[in-house]
């Protein structure tokens, strides 16, 4: 056994970023300054998307995301159930009916054949999330959406710096949204962004984030400013700090080694495996991020006493995701039988994630995988 507990995920702070957030608490702008806009253009900058607009969590990116959109109570979105509740709740937030459609059985990727099925006149968009890294089947989610003029949100939280037949992540759909939770490929403490190609999307959200409000502090600021503003629409206060932004400029510049080593971990585990787990399949047109490394047991083996073994055994596993559909409040309020989603409930019934972070090494994969082999017996 482990002498010192492995979690599922960690963060990566090297001392350039500590200094990148100490250089601007030194400075006279800690919040709604420049460092803002800097973090916004590198993250389209490596993006390739035109717009970006940072906040205080990936929960609120997604927020903005759909308020952007101008949908009415009553409409309807098409979301994956395989996912943490703030994809669809931010549905929820604005009235708007949340329609889960079952996953991939390869990927765990929301499936466009039954997104295709679930599509009614009330549907006015499709929320895809990029499960542990690995982008959607864009191009048909895609088609479904011109086909029937639907908005496209994609929940990249998982999936910076991943790729979909050559372009990043944060171009293809209307909206993408991210997150920098520390247990993310870069973090910010806590705080998300939204890329966009839609300069109309971009500027509603940016009211959006700062109470509706049309001017904000940097606008006020100076002998030569004026003193007035006008709240032009229904906001939050999501503004992110600029010593948060001055960490995620500085973790963006070591994204792509993050995912290298990621890459190698990932190798590593694919490996040394026993031939009954099953992995998550990674489709040729695509790159992963690699966010999170889940895995399916055997069939008729109690995945609860596997995870409870390796706990004790101090290796962090962790269960991504319990269905939406199965939390008290959607039960509740939206209904739904799991019956309809049988290649989620298989995948939840079977499913365990492994640690997988930069700073791991490949003996913490050997230690990984030794005790889950223990564990199996």
């Amino acid at each position: 056994m482990r002498k010192e507990f492995l979690p599922y995920g960690l963060h990566d702070i090297s001392e350039a970023d500590i200094k990148a957030v100490v250089d601007i608490l030194k400075g006279n702008w800690i919040t709604t300054g420049p460092t803002i806009a800097a973090f916004e253009k590198a993250m389209t900058d490596y993006t390739g998307a035109k717009f970006g607009v940072a906040v205080n969590s990936g929960t609120a990116a997604l927020d903005i995301a759909v308020g952007a959109l101008g949908l009415k109570p009553g409409d309807e979105a098409i979301t994956t159930p395989f996912t943490f509740a703030a994809t669809s709740n931010a549905l929820v937030y604005h009235g708007i009916k949340p329609v889960f459609a079952d996953i991939d059985p390869q990927t765990w990727n929301i499936d466009p054949v039954d997104v295709r099925r679930k599509i009614t006149k009330n549907t006015k968009a499709i929320i895809f999330v990029d499960y542990s890294g690995q982008p959607c089947d864009i191009e048909e989610l895609r088609a479904i959406a011109n086909e029937h003029k639907l908005f496209l949100i994609e929940d990249a939280a998982h999936a910076l710096g991943a790729s979909y037949k050559n372009a990043k992540i944060g171009v293809h759909a209307d909206l993408t949204t991210f997150s920098f939770h520390p247990v993310k490929h870069i973090t910010t403490g806590e705080g998300g962004l939204v890329t966009t190609n839609d300069e109309q999307l971009a500027k509603k959200m940016l009211l959006l984030r700062n109470h509706g409000i049309d001017r904000d502090a940097g606008t006020r600021y100076g002998p030569n400013a004026g003193w007035a503003y006008d709240m032009k629409v229904l906001g939050r206060n999501y503004r992110i700090t600029d010593f948060q932004c001055a960490l995620g400029m500085s973790q963006l510049k070591r994204l792509d080694s993050f995912i290298d080593q990621r890459k190698k971990l990932v190798a590593a585990y694919r490996k040394l495996l026993p031939a009954s787990v099953q992995p998550i399949v990674e489709k040729n047109d695509r790159q992963s991020a690699w966010h999170i490394f889940p895995v399916l047991l055997p069939k008729g083996v109690d995945r609860d006493t596997v995870f409870q073994k390796m706990r004790k055994a101090n290796i962090g596993v962790n269960v991504h995701y319990i269905p939406v559909y199965r939390h008290s409040y959607y039960q509740q309020n939206y209904p739904t039988n799991p019956k309809d989603f049988p290649v989620t409930e298989d995948v939840f019934a079977r499913l365990i994630t492994l640690p997988l972070f930069s700073k791991m090494t490949e003996e913490d994969v050997n230690d990984v995988v030794e005790t889950l082999k223990t564990a199996l017996q």
